[in-house]
Order: C-alpha cells, then sequence, then structure tokens
C-alpha cells in the first residue's frame, strides 16, 4: 500500500512538472513576443512605418507615347505595381509554391508551424508570404545563431500579424513581388518581367509566372542566364508547375506540356548604358540633379533623392520616333565606317585614322588624349605618376572594344586602342516638333557605353553652309530680297576695314565655277559662295550675328565676314532650334524636353512653361524657307528625291537601285560641308518636323580624303532619309507629307518662271556611283 502511495505522489510530481514545462514555456513564448514587440530585441516598425514601409523606388523616365524608356537608380532598379496589375496565374503560382493556405491564415499558419516543429524543418518550412514580406521590409536576413534566429522569428511573426491587419490579402502579395531582388538588376516583378522576359508584368505567360516565381527560394542560385544556372533554374520552374497543378491551379496536361519547353528567357539588361535614348537619359540625368537642387520637398524633409525617391518624369520623346532615329543612325554610319576604314588602310593612310597631320602634331594629340582619358583619371587618383601612367599605355591588356559587327574580347595596348576609337566617325542627331518645342528624338552619337560624349548639345562643330540660311534670312528682312532676284556669279572682295574685318575676304566657290548669274533661289540650292558673300557684303555679319542669336544660337560668333560661309561652331541642339522657326512662321520655341514631373504618389511637382518670340514675319519665315526646298528640287538634296537605275557598286561589291528615299513631297533643307570634309550636315524640314544631323571624326584630322563621301549629303543626309521613311512608314506618327502654309498676304514673288534646271544644276560634285 506505501508503495503504491508513493507511485501515485512520483506521478503527481511528473505531471505538476509536466503542467509547470508547459505553462511555463507559453510564458517564455508570450514573454518572448511581448519583448519583441516592446523593442528589446531591436526596433520593431510602427504604426506609420507600417503604413509607409521605407522602399527605394527608381526614377522612371516616360515618353510622350507612354511608354517606359528607362529608370535611374543606384542599387535598386525598383518600380511597384499594383495587385491589378498582376496575372492571376502569376499570384496563383506564388500562392501554390511559398503559401497554399495564405487566404485561410492571419499572417502565422499555424498547421506548417507545427510541422516544422516536430520534423525540425524537414518537411518544408512555416513561413508564410507574409513573414515573408515582413523579413524583407524591416530586418532582412538576421541572426546566424540559434537564439538570434529565434527572436527574429517573434519579431517576423509580430510584424506579419501587423501586416495582415494593415494591408488586405492583395496588397501584400503585391508588396511582395515588389521589395524581391530577382538579380540582375531586375528589383521587383516589373523590372524582372523587363529584363528576363522584355514584357509588363500582366503580358507574363503561365511559364514565364512559374519561372521568376522559383526564383524566391534564392534568386543567385536559380538565376536563368546561361553564364549562371538555367538548368537549375528549368527545374525549379516546373517544381513550381507541380505546385499549381497539386493544387488546382492548373490541370496534369498544362503542367507536362509546360514542363518540356525551354525559358523562353528574352535578357533585356536595364542599365544606363544601354537601351533606348542613352544620351538624352544621360543629359536628363544632368538636368534633374539641377531641378533637385533649387526645389526641396515641401515638408521641409530635404531634398529629393532622384535614385530612390521613385519620380517620374515625363518626357517629349518618341518611343517610336527614337527607335527609328537610331535604327537609321546605326545603318548608314556601319555603312560608312566600313568605306572609312577602307580608305584608311596603313598601305592607303601611313597615318591613319588621321591626314593633313605631321608626325609630330599626331603625337602632340594622342598624348593630349591620353592626359584626358578615363585611365589617366583613374591611375592619378590612387597614386601613380606620370611617368608609371605613361608606361600603361604600352602595356598588353585584356579589353572589349566597339565594333560594328558587336564588340570585340581582345588583348591590346590601351596606347592602341585608343588610336582605333579615334578612327570612328561619329553622328549627333536630334528631332524636334517646330509648332511646340517638343523635342522628339535624341541620338548623341553611336554607342553609348564605349563613346559617352554627346554630339547633339555637348559638341560644337563647324555648320558649314548649314549656316546660310540666316545670312538669307537677314537680307531678305532688310532688304526684301525675292528668291527669284539675281546675282553675279562673281568673285567678289570685302576689302580690309569694312565691317572691322583685318584683312580682304575673297571666298572661292567649292566647285571652281565662275560667270552668268544665278537666283537667290539657285545660288541657295547648290551653295555658291561668291553669292553668299555679295548678301554679307550688304547686310554685314552683326546682323546676322543677332539674327543667329534671335533664333536661338547662343554659341559666341566672331563679326567678321568669313561667318557667312560658317565658320562658327555651333550644336546640333542650337541649329535644330534656329531652322524650326523658319518652320513655325518665325515664331522662335525653345526646344523642350520635360513635360511634367511627379512623385511616387502623383503629385505634379513641375510642369513646364513654354518660352517663345518672334523673331521673323511670316512672310520672312516662309521666303526663306521656300529657298530651303530649292535645295532638295535642284540642289544638293536632290538625291532625297530620286531612285536611280539599278547599278553595280563598287565599293560594296552588289547591285543598289539608285537612291532608296523616293520623297515626293515638299522638303526644305541644306546640307553643310566644311574644310577638309571634317563636318557633314544636314538639316531637314517639313511642316510638323525639323531634323538636324552632324557626322565626323572625334578630331577634326579624322575624315575623308575626298568631297564624294566626305560632304555633308553622303555623310549626314542619308540619316535624315533612312529616319524620314521609317516615320513615314508609321501612320500612327502622323509626320507631315503637305506644304508649308503660304501667308495670305505675301508681298515677296516666290514662283520664278525663269528657275530651271540649267541654272540650278547639281554642282555639289557628288558621284553617284558611290552613293549610300
Amino acid at each position: 500500500m506505501a508503495k503504491k502511495k508513493v507511485e501515485t505522489q512520483n506521478f503527481s510530481v511528473y505531471v505538476k512538472w509536466f503542467w509547470l514545462t508547459i505553462l511555463g514555456g507559453l510564458l517564455i513564448v508570450v514573454l518572448l513576443f511581448l519583448l519583441a514587440s516592446w523593442g528589446v530585441f531591436g526596433e520593431m516598425p510602427d504604426h506609420t512605418r507600417l503604413e509607409n514601409p521605407t522602399t527605394n523606388l527608381a526614377t522612371e523616365i516616360i515618353s510622350s507615347d507612354g511608354e517606359l524608356l528607362a529608370k535611374i537608380y543606384h542599387n535598386d532598379n525598383r518600380t511597384p505595381v499594383d495587385f491589378t496589375e498582376l496575372p492571376d496565374h502569376l499570384v496563383e503560382a506564388l500562392i501554390a509554391t511559398e503559401d497554399a493556405r495564405y487566404k485561410d491564415h492571419s499572417g502565422i499558419d499555424a498547421r506548417g508551424t507545427l510541422r516544422a516543429i516536430f520534423t525540425l524543418g524537414k518537411g518544408g518550412g512555416a513561413s508564410t508570404i507574409s513573414q515573408q514580406l515582413a523579413k524583407q521590409l524591416f530586418h532582412g536576413e538576421g541572426a546566424k545563431d540559434i537564439l538570434g534566429r529565434i527572436t527574429q522569428k517573434a519579431k517576423e511573426w509580430i510584424i506579419a500579424i501587423r501586416l495582415e491587419r494593415q494591408y488586405t490579402k492583395e496588397e501584400i502579395i503585391a508588396m511582395y513581388f515588389n521589395i524581391y531582388d530577382f538579380g540582375n538588376n531586375a528589383d521587383g516583378i516589373r523590372s524582372a518581367a523587363r529584363i528576363y522576359f522584355g514584357k509588363e508584368p500582366m503580358n507574363l505567360d503561365v511559364k514565364e509566372s512559374a519561372m521568376l516565381v522559383g526564383m524566391f527560394k534564392n534568386s543567385s542560385l536559380y538565376n536563368p542566364r546561361p553564364a549562371w544556372n538555367p538548368v537549375g533554374t528549368k527545374n525549379r520552374r516546373n517544381v513550381v508547375l507541380h505546385q499549381m497543378e497539386k493544387y488546382g491551379y492548373i490541370s496534369e496536361t498544362v503542367k507536362d506540356s509546360l514542363s518540356k519547353l525551354d525559358l523562353g528567357l528574352r535578357y533585356s539588361p536595364e542599365s544606363h548604358r544601354e537601351g533606348l535614348a542613352t544620351y538624352f537619359r544621360a543629359y536628363l540625368t544632368d538636368f534633374l540633379k539641377d531641378w533637385i537642387k533649387n526645389n526641396p520637398k515641401t515638408d521641409g524633409t530635404g531634398l529629393y533623392n532622384l535614385y530612390d525617391d521613385g519620380l517620374k518624369i515625363y518626357t517629349t520623346i518618341d518611343s517610336r520616333m527614337q527607335q527609328y532615329a537610331e535604327e537609321a543612325t546605326s545603318e548608314h554610319m556601319a555603312r560608312l565606317q566600313k568605306e572609312f576604314f577602307k580608305q584608311n588602310t596603313p598601305e592607303r593612310n601611313k597615318t591613319a585614322p588621321f591626314l593633313d597631320l605631321k608626325p609630330e602634331e599626331i603625337s602632340t594629340l594622342l598624348n593630349r588624349s591620353m592626359r584626358q582619358s578615363e585611365r589617366w583619371r583613374k591611375m592619378k587618383a590612387n597614386g601613380k605618376s606620370d611617368k608609371e601612367i605613361i608606361a600603361s599605355f604600352d602595356k598588353p591588356a585584356k579589353m572589349t572594344v566597339f565594333s560594328w559587327n558587336g564588340e570585340i574580347d581582345t588583348i591590346m595596348k590601351p596606347a592602341d586602342s585608343m588610336r582605333y576609337y579615334k578612327s570612328f566617325l561619329h553622328a549627333g542627331m536630334m528631332s524636334m516638333d517646330p509648332q511646340t518645342g517638343h523635342v522628339k528624338a535624341w541620338v548623341g552619337g553611336i554607342n553609348y557605353r564605349h563613346f559617352q560624349y554627346d554630339h547633339v548639345m555637348q559638341g560644337k562643330r563647324q555648320v558649314g553652309s548649314t549656316f546660310k540660311p540666316f545670312v538669307y534670312a537677314t537680307a531678305i528682312d532688310q532688304l526684301h530680297l525675292s528668291p527669284c532676284d539675281t546675282f553675279p556669279n562673281t568673285k567678289i572682295t570685302i576689302e580690309a576695314g569694312k565691317f572691322g574685318n583685318p584683312l580682304p575676304w575673297s571666298p572661292n566657290n567649292s566647285d571652281g565655277k565662275y560667270g552668268g548669274f544665278r537666283t537667290l533661289k539657285s545660288a541657295l540650292a547648290n551653295s555658291i559662295n561668291t553669292i553668299t558673300a555679295r548678301l554679307m557684303d550688304q547686310v554685314g555679319p552683326q546682323p546676322v550675328i543677332d539674327m543667329a542669336k534671335n533664333l536661338g544660337i547662343e554659341s559666341e560668333m566672331p563679326a567678321v565676314p568669313a561667318i557667312a560661309l560658317g565658320t562658327p561652331d555651333l550644336s546640333v541642339y542650337e541649329m535644330v532650334a534656329a531652322y524650326a522657326t523658319f518652320a513655325n512662321k518665325g515664331v522662335y520655341n525653345k526646344p523642350v524636353m520635360v513635360m511634367r514631373i511627379e512623385d511616387k504618389n502623383g503629385t505634379v511637382l513641375y510642369q513646364f512653361t513654354p518660352e517663345s518670340k518672334d523673331v521673323l514675319s511670316e512672310e520672312v519665315a516662309y521666303v526663306t524657307t521656300n529657298l530651303l526646298e530649292g535645295v532638295t528640287e535642284g540642289g544638293s538634296g536632290t538625291r532625297l528625291r530620286t531612285v536611280g537605275a539599278e547599278k553595280w557598286n563598287p565599293v560594296y561589291k552588289e547591285i543598289i537601285t539608285g537612291y532608296p528615299y523616293a520623297f515626293t513631297n515638299p522638303i526644305a533643307g541644306k546640307t553643310g560641308t566644311t574644310q577638309n570634309q571634317s563636318d557633314g550636315w544636314f538639316m531637314g524640314m517639313v511642316p510638323n518636323l525639323v531634323t538636324g544631323v552632324w557626322v565626323g571624326g572625334e578630331e577634326r584630322a579624322t575624315h575623308f580624303r575626298s568631297i564624294n563621301y566626305g560632304q555633308g549629303a553622303s555623310m549626314a543626309l542619308p540619316i535624315w532619309g533612312l529616319y524620314m521613311k521609317k516615320c513615314y512608314a508609321d501612320k500612327d506618327l502622323d509626320v507631315s507629307t503637305g506644304e508649308f502654309e503660304r501667308p495670305a498676304n505675301l508681298s515677296i514673288n516666290v514662283n520664278c518662271s525663269q528657275h530651271n534646271r540649267s541654272d540650278s544644276s547639281d554642282s555639289d560634285g557628288f558621284d553617284d556611283s558611290l552613293d549610300f
């Protein structure tokens, strides 16, 4: 009996300790949660932070036709999307794979937690989507020791429950997709969809959604890029498809068929040096930095962060026209460069890629470029001496260099690579609506990754004969001249002292031909220098400069008669704005690139204000435009209108069919070529679009030897022609094919019945058999 009593007492002790243990454990758990909620184990987000969790959002650059051109960011390339922008199968893939009972719990999955405890995690984790979001938003990876992981889990549970109270299930799903880092600068689902598949999230198909959801397990491990782990990524995608079939979101047949397919990757990295409108984006970044300095936040919290505050920049760039401009530039420049390399082999040009320079001049040029290079700057910053830096330019190194056939991985001396890069011809192009000033396309160069210098606004080069319309417009304005007025095509000398000219000035015609008379229309169409000089002699250089300034030219110009032939260095940006004034009936509109800026909540922070002024009478603007039409009717621009017969091109060893443009609509324009063919220009206008193109080498000594290839009609005009053909083919753009509007009370005669082909022969010296 006593023994039985002792056993009963012992059993009572066990029961007592059992309940004490259970209660103690519960008390510890409760205390753990209380301490965590009080912030003992680290700061916990308050109501305000839960309502506005801190995430870095990239600035978006949006085109006038509503397309995302690019994003500006440092580390987080993130643009949030709403739940309504996610396809159903993407959400279903996430729930099936990460949290099957997501819709039934309030932040913590009790069944999953118990399973994880009893199986020691071997049956899968127990973190819900809400818990994973809490981890992503507020405390990252956490500690590695056991105690740290326990306290982290407690914080995670509390935050998850608070998130469930604060947000709807749909909002939590969207936040989770927006916060996750999918690798390769794909921060958030929108960036991931664009970078891996070139799509918006809503356009993803089931297998693409499954791949992206599969990356939630480990985006570094399950990276689809060929150099990483495409096989493992495909296997992980198929696990997600299996989960979707398991929970009834797709059928077994669909799962089996999709599992056999490749990933279908269309990898399109989003970086600052790749993509559409790279040069424009570089300009825009500088513009925004200046704007931010002068426009602090209204709540007194400081300045906006260009990279993290999720600003939206609405631009005037049309993504379609930008694409056409870049395609036209690449198509022509690749062919032009091919010919340039052919003419500058060591056998044909011992100083290639330079002409007109002595060896010591080339050495001076290359030494100057060496000291201006990025390599020099970085080595100097690291404390290297000039002698060490110079020596490094002669040591072969691995590098990736540009070519028109794709990048080349090679080993080359930096000094040789520098000379190689100076052999490339460059281009600058800008297209603008003259009525609004909206810039529609901006191509600053041939490849931003390798050549960052912008030839639209930064670059300024001699403009050649494209300056002559400013002289003609001044003469028409002051002297009321008509395009039909004639002048002798004979040499003229402006004596020293006149207009402050230090020396006599007597220009020659480029074709060396003189005699007879020319109408103004013929003279401008064929760039007759002597007649331009006669107009300058009558009006003087200062009024021409004043005219150019009123047209938007900001660069300095010397008040000497020689400017009539285009000696000033001007930018494509300035020239397009100036020519646009002629097309806009004499009203100058300052070019506009940014329409408005919004914060991440859609509040308008900046709205552009048009800047315009009357420069010319409508009559003078129209007459000048009429003169410029002569360039494409009977001058150096006539190739825009003709389609030649089929013929053999000896350069490219192929049969070509004349000029590929064949425009029939009214076009006003002007070609320009500078001394030694260092610069080629073409300014082209239709009533609602003005476009300027410049082509040349980085150094003025990098140029074609002959006028056949070196003139503006063959270097720059083809880019304009290709671009306009693409624009006209896209009927949605509504680029004008009509006539320039004639003023109602036009008093100047523009109908020159005596103006014929013999008076306006194409004297540009161009060999049609070598046309592009």
